[in-house]
């Protein structure tokens, strides 16, 4: 499906690179395309770019919404390749 996740910036990386983590996934992204992305922030991931930041309520209120419609899961499978 493909959607937009939120996740938290975990860790800086070089070369406009970021760790992100989600569910005790973690993902290097990109995050060019943002300004001021700092550790502990949230950002809206696809693809493997963050695409907007958003607060830690948002997040938290979308990955609940997302649990909930059952594509959280399936979501996450696509992320890891399935070794979620």
């Amino acid at each position: 499906m493909c959607l937009a996740i939120p996740a938290k910036v975990i860790e800086l990386d070089e070369g406009d690179m970021a760790t992100v983590a989600l569910e005790g996934v973690k993902k290097r992204i990109s995050v060019a395309l943002l300004e001021d992305v700092t550790p502990g922030d949230y950002v809206l991931v696809h693809v493997g770019y963050a695409l907007h930041k958003v607060s830690p309520e948002e997040a938290d209120r979308t990955l609940k919404l997302m649990a909930e419609a059952g594509v959280l899961a399936e979501e996450l499978e696509e992320i890891t390749g399935g070794a979620a």
